[in-house]
Protein backbone atom coordinates (compact mmCIF):
# COMPACT_ATOMS: atom_id res chain seq x y z
CA UNK A 1 0.00 0.00 0.00
CA UNK A 2 0.96 3.12 -0.51
CA UNK A 3 1.48 6.16 0.93
CA UNK A 4 -1.27 8.83 -1.20
CA UNK A 5 -1.11 11.28 0.79
CA UNK A 6 1.59 14.23 -0.44
CA UNK A 7 2.76 15.18 2.52
CA UNK A 8 5.57 16.39 4.72
CA UNK A 9 7.83 13.93 2.79
CA UNK A 10 10.50 17.20 2.29
CA UNK A 11 10.31 17.83 6.11
CA UNK A 12 10.60 13.84 7.04
CA UNK A 13 14.01 13.06 8.07
CA UNK A 14 14.76 9.53 6.68
CA UNK A 15 15.51 6.55 8.75
CA UNK A 16 18.66 5.78 6.13
CA UNK A 17 19.49 9.31 7.63
CA UNK A 18 19.21 9.24 11.22
CA UNK A 19 22.44 8.87 13.20
CA UNK A 20 20.50 6.26 15.73
CA UNK A 21 19.61 4.08 12.97
CA UNK A 22 22.83 3.98 11.67
CA UNK A 23 23.76 0.13 12.57
CA UNK A 24 20.71 -1.19 10.89
CA UNK A 25 20.63 -2.29 7.42
CA UNK A 26 17.63 -2.35 5.46
CA UNK A 27 15.58 -4.79 4.06
CA UNK A 28 14.45 -3.73 0.81
CA UNK A 29 10.77 -4.86 -0.58
CA UNK A 30 10.58 -7.64 -2.44
CA UNK A 31 8.36 -8.20 -5.13
CA UNK A 32 9.65 -10.45 -7.92
CA UNK A 33 10.49 -9.65 -11.28
CA UNK A 34 8.00 -6.17 -12.01
CA UNK A 35 5.06 -6.58 -14.05
CA UNK A 36 2.44 -4.16 -15.77
CA UNK A 37 0.58 -3.47 -12.34
CA UNK A 38 4.68 -3.03 -10.06
CA UNK A 39 3.34 -1.08 -6.95
CA UNK A 40 4.71 2.43 -6.66
CA UNK A 41 5.83 2.68 -3.47
CA UNK A 42 6.44 6.67 -2.33
CA UNK A 43 10.25 6.92 -0.93
CA UNK A 44 8.92 7.77 2.47
CA UNK A 45 7.18 4.51 2.51
CA UNK A 46 9.86 2.36 1.43
CA UNK A 47 11.93 4.03 3.86
CA UNK A 48 9.82 3.06 6.38
CA UNK A 49 9.27 -0.47 5.63
CA UNK A 50 12.82 -1.23 4.46
CA UNK A 51 13.29 -0.60 8.11
CA UNK A 52 10.76 -2.27 9.65
CA UNK A 53 11.65 -5.55 7.87
CA UNK A 54 15.05 -5.02 9.43
CA UNK A 55 14.11 -4.76 12.92
CA UNK A 56 11.33 -7.68 12.38
CA UNK A 57 14.24 -9.60 10.72
CA UNK A 58 16.77 -8.89 13.82
CA UNK A 59 13.49 -9.60 16.45
CA UNK A 60 14.46 -6.28 17.88
CA UNK A 61 11.92 -5.16 20.65
CA UNK A 62 13.15 -1.71 21.41
CA UNK A 63 11.70 1.92 22.26
CA UNK A 64 13.31 2.84 18.76
CA UNK A 65 11.70 -0.38 17.20
CA UNK A 66 8.30 0.54 19.02
CA UNK A 67 8.35 4.29 17.36
CA UNK A 68 8.73 2.61 14.14
CA UNK A 69 5.74 0.56 14.08
CA UNK A 70 4.06 4.02 14.73
CA UNK A 71 5.51 4.93 11.49
CA UNK A 72 4.43 1.64 9.92
CA UNK A 73 0.87 2.15 11.18
CA UNK A 74 0.16 5.53 9.86
CA UNK A 75 1.45 4.51 6.64
CA UNK A 76 -0.79 1.48 6.08
CA UNK A 77 -2.72 0.75 9.32
CA UNK A 78 -4.47 -2.55 7.70
CA UNK A 79 -0.71 -4.36 7.88
CA UNK A 80 -1.52 -7.27 10.28
CA UNK A 81 2.45 -7.47 10.97
CA UNK A 82 3.34 -4.00 12.18
CA UNK A 83 0.05 -4.14 14.65
CA UNK A 84 1.17 -7.79 15.95
CA UNK A 85 4.79 -6.90 16.65
CA UNK A 86 4.16 -4.01 17.70
CA UNK A 87 1.87 -5.84 20.40
CA UNK A 88 5.25 -8.34 20.71
CA UNK A 89 7.14 -4.43 21.46
CA UNK A 90 4.74 -3.27 23.95
CA UNK A 91 4.67 -6.35 25.95
CA UNK A 92 8.78 -7.02 26.10
CA UNK A 93 9.00 -3.31 27.23
CA UNK A 94 6.23 -3.69 30.19
CA UNK A 95 4.65 -0.54 28.43
CA UNK A 96 1.87 1.14 29.75
CA UNK A 97 -1.23 -0.12 27.90
CA UNK A 98 -3.95 2.50 28.82
CA UNK A 99 -1.74 4.62 26.85
CA UNK A 100 -1.74 2.62 24.47
CA UNK A 101 -5.38 2.53 24.79
CA UNK A 102 -5.66 6.22 24.09
CA UNK A 103 -3.55 5.50 20.98
CA UNK A 104 -5.46 2.81 19.13
CA UNK A 105 -8.25 5.61 19.87
CA UNK A 106 -7.07 8.35 17.49
CA UNK A 107 -6.10 5.55 15.00
CA UNK A 108 -9.87 4.25 15.12
CA UNK A 109 -11.29 7.94 15.09
CA UNK A 110 -8.90 8.23 11.42
CA UNK A 111 -9.64 4.40 10.39
CA UNK A 112 -13.09 3.27 11.98
CA UNK A 113 -13.47 0.72 9.67
CA UNK A 114 -10.13 -0.79 10.07
CA UNK A 115 -10.25 -4.49 11.26
CA UNK A 116 -6.70 -4.43 12.52
CA UNK A 117 -6.81 -1.64 14.73
CA UNK A 118 -10.05 -3.05 16.21
CA UNK A 119 -8.08 -6.37 16.51
CA UNK A 120 -5.36 -4.54 18.36
CA UNK A 121 -7.49 -2.94 21.01
CA UNK A 122 -9.50 -5.89 21.70
CA UNK A 123 -6.12 -7.58 22.93
CA UNK A 124 -4.95 -4.29 25.24
CA UNK A 125 -8.56 -4.50 26.67
CA UNK A 126 -7.96 -8.60 27.44
CA UNK A 127 -4.63 -7.70 28.36
CA UNK A 128 -5.63 -5.44 31.25
CA UNK A 129 -9.16 -6.58 31.91
CA UNK A 130 -10.81 -3.63 31.83
CA UNK A 131 -13.28 -2.55 29.39
CA UNK A 132 -15.12 0.62 31.07
CA UNK A 133 -14.16 2.75 27.52
CA UNK A 134 -15.51 0.31 24.94
CA UNK A 135 -18.88 1.37 25.33
CA UNK A 136 -18.16 5.02 25.28
CA UNK A 137 -15.94 4.30 22.52
CA UNK A 138 -18.03 2.22 20.24
CA UNK A 139 -20.86 4.54 20.70
CA UNK A 140 -18.95 7.57 19.51
CA UNK A 141 -18.15 5.65 16.03
CA UNK A 142 -21.88 4.54 15.85
CA UNK A 143 -22.75 8.16 15.82
CA UNK A 144 -20.98 8.56 13.21
CA UNK A 145 -22.02 5.44 11.09
CA UNK A 146 -24.98 3.65 13.27
CA UNK A 147 -23.97 0.28 10.98
CA UNK A 148 -20.51 0.25 11.42
CA UNK A 149 -19.74 -3.56 11.58
CA UNK A 150 -16.10 -3.38 13.10
CA UNK A 151 -17.52 -1.16 15.91
CA UNK A 152 -20.56 -3.48 16.62
CA UNK A 153 -18.48 -6.70 16.36
CA UNK A 154 -16.22 -4.73 19.05
CA UNK A 155 -19.41 -4.02 21.35
CA UNK A 156 -20.85 -7.10 21.40
CA UNK A 157 -17.61 -8.83 22.32
CA UNK A 158 -17.32 -6.13 25.27
CA UNK A 159 -20.20 -6.54 26.12
CA UNK A 160 -20.73 -10.19 25.92
CA UNK A 161 -17.13 -10.86 27.91
CA UNK A 162 -17.50 -8.48 30.50
CA UNK A 163 -21.18 -9.02 31.36
CA UNK A 164 -21.94 -5.82 30.09
CA UNK A 165 -25.17 -5.99 29.45
CA UNK A 166 -27.10 -3.42 31.14
CA UNK A 167 -28.92 -0.67 29.90
CA UNK A 168 -28.07 -1.48 26.49
CA UNK A 169 -31.77 -2.72 25.45
CA UNK A 170 -32.44 1.00 26.29
CA UNK A 171 -29.13 1.79 24.06
CA UNK A 172 -31.01 0.17 21.31
CA UNK A 173 -33.86 1.44 21.81
CA UNK A 174 -32.95 4.75 21.34
CA UNK A 175 -30.81 3.64 18.13
CA UNK A 176 -34.96 2.66 16.77
CA UNK A 177 -35.74 5.58 17.82
CA UNK A 178 -33.48 7.62 15.68
CA UNK A 179 -33.42 5.11 12.77
CA UNK A 180 -36.33 2.39 12.89
CA UNK A 181 -34.58 0.95 10.03
CA UNK A 182 -31.36 -0.09 11.64
CA UNK A 183 -30.61 -3.38 10.70
CA UNK A 184 -27.87 -3.30 13.34
CA UNK A 185 -29.59 -1.99 15.99
CA UNK A 186 -32.23 -4.86 15.79
CA UNK A 187 -29.64 -7.51 15.35
CA UNK A 188 -28.41 -6.01 18.57
CA UNK A 189 -31.28 -6.39 20.26
CA UNK A 190 -31.75 -9.81 19.58
CA UNK A 191 -28.15 -10.47 20.46
CA UNK A 192 -29.20 -8.90 23.95
CA UNK A 193 -32.52 -10.83 24.75
CA UNK A 194 -30.63 -13.94 22.98
CA UNK A 195 -28.01 -13.64 25.66
CA UNK A 196 -29.57 -12.48 28.70
CA UNK A 197 -33.46 -13.36 29.81
CA UNK A 198 -33.93 -15.79 26.49
CA UNK A 199 -36.80 -15.81 24.55
CA UNK A 200 -39.52 -16.81 27.48
CA UNK A 201 -43.06 -16.46 26.98
CA UNK A 202 -43.31 -13.11 28.56
CA UNK A 203 -39.97 -12.08 27.25
CA UNK A 204 -41.88 -13.09 23.50
CA UNK A 205 -45.37 -11.21 23.70
CA UNK A 206 -43.26 -8.22 25.02
CA UNK A 207 -40.90 -7.83 22.12
CA UNK A 208 -43.80 -8.76 19.74
CA UNK A 209 -46.45 -5.97 20.76
CA UNK A 210 -42.91 -3.75 20.86
CA UNK A 211 -41.85 -4.85 17.48
CA UNK A 212 -45.08 -5.17 15.89
CA UNK A 213 -45.93 -1.07 17.18
CA UNK A 214 -42.52 -0.01 15.17
CA UNK A 215 -43.96 -2.10 12.07
CA UNK A 216 -46.61 0.29 12.45
CA UNK A 217 -44.45 3.18 12.23
CA UNK A 218 -42.93 1.90 8.55
CA UNK A 219 -44.85 -1.21 7.59
CA UNK A 220 -42.22 -1.42 4.59
CA UNK A 221 -39.33 -1.92 6.91
CA UNK A 222 -37.92 -5.08 6.34
CA UNK A 223 -35.43 -5.05 9.44
CA UNK A 224 -38.32 -5.59 12.21
CA UNK A 225 -40.34 -8.41 10.39
CA UNK A 226 -36.92 -10.19 10.13
CA UNK A 227 -36.63 -9.41 13.67
CA UNK A 228 -40.50 -10.58 13.91
CA UNK A 229 -39.30 -13.79 12.51
CA UNK A 230 -37.25 -14.26 14.39
CA UNK A 231 -38.95 -13.91 17.84
CA UNK A 232 -41.46 -16.73 16.19
CA UNK A 233 -38.73 -18.82 15.63
CA UNK A 234 -38.94 -19.34 19.56
CA UNK A 235 -42.82 -19.73 19.78
CA UNK A 236 -43.46 -23.47 20.41
CA UNK A 237 -46.68 -22.62 18.43
CA UNK A 238 -44.80 -22.11 15.23
CA UNK A 239 -45.40 -18.93 12.82
CA UNK A 240 -48.91 -19.17 12.43
CA UNK A 241 -50.76 -19.69 16.44
CA UNK A 242 -49.74 -16.49 17.44
CA UNK A 243 -52.75 -15.08 17.77
CA UNK A 244 -51.38 -11.43 18.53
CA UNK A 245 -49.28 -11.41 15.45
CA UNK A 246 -51.52 -13.26 13.12
CA UNK A 247 -55.07 -10.56 14.29
CA UNK A 248 -52.22 -8.23 13.26
CA UNK A 249 -51.08 -9.18 9.95
CA UNK A 250 -54.44 -10.09 8.76
CA UNK A 251 -55.77 -6.56 10.07
CA UNK A 252 -52.79 -5.07 8.14
CA UNK A 253 -54.13 -7.47 5.24
CA UNK A 254 -57.46 -6.29 5.27
CA UNK A 255 -56.94 -2.61 5.04
CA UNK A 256 -55.04 -3.22 1.61
CA UNK A 257 -51.53 -3.64 3.11
CA UNK A 258 -49.67 -5.49 0.29
CA UNK A 259 -46.02 -5.36 1.88
CA UNK A 260 -44.07 -7.96 0.50
CA UNK A 261 -42.89 -8.48 3.84
CA UNK A 262 -46.29 -9.08 5.43
CA UNK A 263 -47.09 -11.12 2.36
CA UNK A 264 -44.18 -13.01 2.78
CA UNK A 265 -45.27 -14.30 6.40
CA UNK A 266 -48.43 -15.16 5.45
CA UNK A 267 -47.39 -17.16 3.00
CA UNK A 268 -45.27 -19.13 5.14
CA UNK A 269 -47.99 -19.19 7.43
CA UNK A 270 -49.65 -21.40 4.55
CA UNK A 271 -46.65 -23.36 4.40
CA UNK A 272 -46.81 -23.79 7.89
CA UNK A 273 -50.72 -25.00 7.86
CA UNK A 274 -50.94 -26.95 4.91
CA UNK A 275 -50.79 -30.39 5.47
CA UNK A 276 -51.65 -30.23 8.99
CA UNK A 277 -55.06 -30.82 8.83
CA UNK A 278 -55.47 -27.63 11.39
CA UNK A 279 -58.30 -26.69 9.87
CA UNK A 280 -57.67 -23.20 10.15
CA UNK A 281 -59.27 -21.62 6.86
CA UNK A 282 -56.91 -18.49 6.96
CA UNK A 283 -53.63 -20.32 6.06
CA UNK A 284 -54.88 -23.20 2.87
CA UNK A 285 -53.27 -23.70 0.01
CA UNK A 286 -55.73 -21.72 -2.28
CA UNK A 287 -54.16 -18.90 -0.45
CA UNK A 288 -50.67 -19.95 -0.71
CA UNK A 289 -51.01 -20.36 -4.32
CA UNK A 290 -52.93 -16.79 -4.48
CA UNK A 291 -49.97 -15.15 -2.36
CA UNK A 292 -47.71 -16.40 -4.39
CA UNK A 293 -48.79 -15.55 -7.42
CA UNK A 294 -49.09 -11.87 -6.22
CA UNK A 295 -45.86 -11.85 -4.70
CA UNK A 296 -44.16 -13.03 -8.68
CA UNK A 297 -46.33 -10.94 -10.45
CA UNK A 298 -46.75 -7.54 -8.56
CA UNK A 299 -45.37 -6.90 -5.13
CA UNK A 300 -41.58 -8.98 -5.24
CA UNK A 301 -41.31 -9.46 -9.26
CA UNK A 302 -37.00 -9.83 -8.73
CA UNK A 303 -37.95 -12.94 -6.78
CA UNK A 304 -40.69 -14.27 -8.73
CA UNK A 305 -39.18 -17.79 -9.46
CA UNK A 306 -38.12 -18.26 -5.88
CA UNK A 307 -41.94 -17.57 -5.31
CA UNK A 308 -43.10 -19.76 -8.20
CA UNK A 309 -41.13 -22.26 -6.12
CA UNK A 310 -42.92 -21.73 -2.76
CA UNK A 311 -45.90 -22.45 -4.74
CA UNK A 312 -44.56 -25.67 -6.17
CA UNK A 313 -43.76 -26.92 -2.66
CA UNK A 314 -46.83 -25.70 -0.80
CA UNK A 315 -48.70 -27.77 -3.32
CA UNK A 316 -46.20 -30.47 -3.35
CA UNK A 317 -46.63 -31.06 0.62
CA UNK A 318 -50.65 -30.76 0.40
CA UNK A 319 -50.80 -33.67 -2.49
CA UNK A 320 -48.31 -35.87 -0.13
CA UNK A 321 -45.60 -35.45 -2.83
CA UNK A 322 -41.62 -34.54 -2.09
CA UNK A 323 -39.92 -30.97 -2.87
CA UNK A 324 -39.67 -29.71 -5.91
CA UNK A 325 -35.84 -29.25 -6.74
CA UNK A 326 -34.91 -25.37 -6.34
CA UNK A 327 -32.49 -25.52 -8.95
CA UNK A 328 -35.36 -26.76 -11.53
CA UNK A 329 -37.57 -23.62 -10.03
CA UNK A 330 -34.99 -21.24 -10.57
CA UNK A 331 -33.91 -22.25 -14.06
CA UNK A 332 -35.03 -19.47 -16.59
Amino acid sequence: MCDSSSDDENSWVFYKDRPDWKDVTPVPQDDGEAGIAAIRYTDKFKDVYDYFRAVLTNKEKSERALHLTKDAAELNPANYTVWQYRRDILKELNKDLYEELEYSRRIIDEHPKNYQVWHHRRVLVEWLKDPCKELHLTELILNQDAKNYHAWQHRQWAIKTFNLFEGELNYVDQLLQDDIRNNSAWNQRYFVINNTTGFTSDVLKSEIEYTLEKIKIAKENESAWNFLRGLLLHDKDGLSKNEIVTRYCEELYAYGSRSPFLLALLVDMCDEQVGQGSGDTRYTLERALELCNSLATQYDKIRAKYWQYMADKIKNKAEGKPEPTPSSSFDS
